[in-house]
């Protein structure tokens, strides 16, 4: 067992993908140590998410599109008939 995983390690060993992994971050269920620019996480931090069960990670979807990239939702105007002629 490694003293510390990377974020690409630590995605793996709880099978997730990368962007799962960063989003789990996020939400502070991970502790981190940062040396630099560099972020570590120890095992038993790892071993301790693993045993969490992980259901909704992603915020949930709206109007059909998912908010994965959190984009803004878009707003249609409708222009009044009444003053086209």
């Amino acid at each position: 067992m490694p003293e510390r995983y990377t974020r690409r390690n630590a995605a793996q060993e709880l099978q997730l993908s990368e962007s799962t992994f960063d989003m789990v971050r996020r939400r502070a269920h991970v502790k981190e140590i940062r040396q630099g620019r560099r972020v570590y996480f120890l095992p038993a931090e790892i071993q301790r998410l693993a045993r969490l069960q992980l259901t909704s990670i992603w915020p949930p979807k709206q109007n059909g599109k998912t908010t994965r990239h959190f984009a803004p939702i878009k707003v249609e105007l409708t222009k009044d008939k009444k003053g086209a002629a």
